[in-house]
């Protein structure tokens, strides 16, 4: 039995973009999912607590193929047994090991579809774990090739490198297409909102490819993000945290433009800024789920705190450390 685990992740800058090509800067955040597995004779079930901050317990065998009575969208819930049963394949075809079965148990703090890639790190967990169960040890930089593959198919090809990459490796990291890097940054201090609910990541990434297809306009705007990306790649070497916030407030206006904000992730925005947060911006597919801010102070996650429709505030400070394992 091998537990491993992965960190999740928010975006300063870059998401939906990063899709077409853009780069993209994700960071890795110290709030992690834990896979625990164990290999038996053949089939496969699964446990999952915790995959909102508030909490829940999932179980299904995949053999049943029955569907959780558990209060989440079908489509999350879907999405994430398709990605424990990809990664699961993936584990088989590094060790070669045919059909084995096994006992998957997931334990994670990081909610489903709001941005923070709960996926991602479950991928990556999962395919650590699995592997080191067969005795296998793969690097980062091949478990993070293996957990884009898992996601490329779940995601029916949408899915970018970003993070799937970060996770595997944790720091701040660089993503542009295929090329993908980890990049020196200095000590973040992210204040992260909640609205309890998540975003439909399929929709939201074919409603932006749409905007795109009707209006050249929307594809400026994707382009940029771009451009913000790389401005900030050199506020970020140089440590100009005041630059990263304006940046970010640049990039929030941009996603926004592209339909993808929510009420709720627009009171947080403003509520972060108007607490004299550096800078806030939605993180990840958005719809509903998280933003990410930037704030030494108190002020920030006291603000949202007192935000309607903000149900979690809390800080998460940049993990430098990727997948690992925990114990055997």
């Amino acid at each position: 039995m091998v537990t491993s685990s992965a960190p999740g992740k928010v975006y300063l800058f870059g998401e939906h973009a990063v899709v077409y090509g853009e780069p993209a800067v994700p960071c890795a955040i110290e709030r992690r999912a834990h896979v625990t597995v164990e290999q038996r004779e053949s089939g496969m079930s699964v446990h999952a607590d915790d995959l909102t901050l508030d909490g829940f317990t999932v179980e299904y065998d995949a053999e049943t193929g029955g569907r959780p009575d558990v209060e989440v969208a079908d489509s999350l819930v879907e999405a994430g047994v398709g990605y424990v049963n990809e990664a699961i394949e993936q584990a088989r075809d590094a060790a070669d090991a045919g059909d084995v079965g096994f006992d998957i148990t997931v334990e994670s703090s990081i909610p489903l579809g709001a941005g923070l890639g709960s996926s991602a790190a479950v991928v990556v967990a999962t395919i650590d774990a699995a592997t080191r169960e067969l005795g296998v040890e793969l690097a980062p930089v091949d478990i993070a090739q293996r957990a884009y593959e898992v996601e490329y198919a779940v995601q029916d090809g949408e899915a970018s490198r970003a993070d799937t990459f970060c996770s595997a490796m944790g720091g701040a990291v660089r993503v542009e297409g295929d090329d993908c890097r980890t990049i020196a940054a200095p000590d973040l201090p992210f204040v992260i909102g909640y609205d309890g609910g998540a975003g439909d990541t399929g929709a939201l990434v074919a409603g932006v490819r749409k905007l795109r297809e009707d209006y050249g306009f929307a594809a400026d705007t994707v382009e940029a993000i771009g451009d913000i990306v790389r401005q900030g790649e050199t506020a970020l070497a140089e440590g100009d945290l005041a630059e990263l916030g304006r940046l970010m407030n640049f990039n929030h206006g941009l996603l926004e433009a592209l339909g993808v904000s929510s009420r709720s992730l627009d009171a947080m925005v403003w509520a972060a800024r108007d607490a004299d947060a550096l800078g806030a911006k939605l993180t990840g597919a958005g719809g509903g789920g998280c933003i990410v801010a930037l704030d030494r102070t108190p002020e920030t996650k006291t603000a949202l705190e007192f935000t309607p429709g903000c149900e979690e505030a809390f800080r998460a400070e940049l993990d430098t450390e990727g997948v690992r394992q925990e114990s055997r």
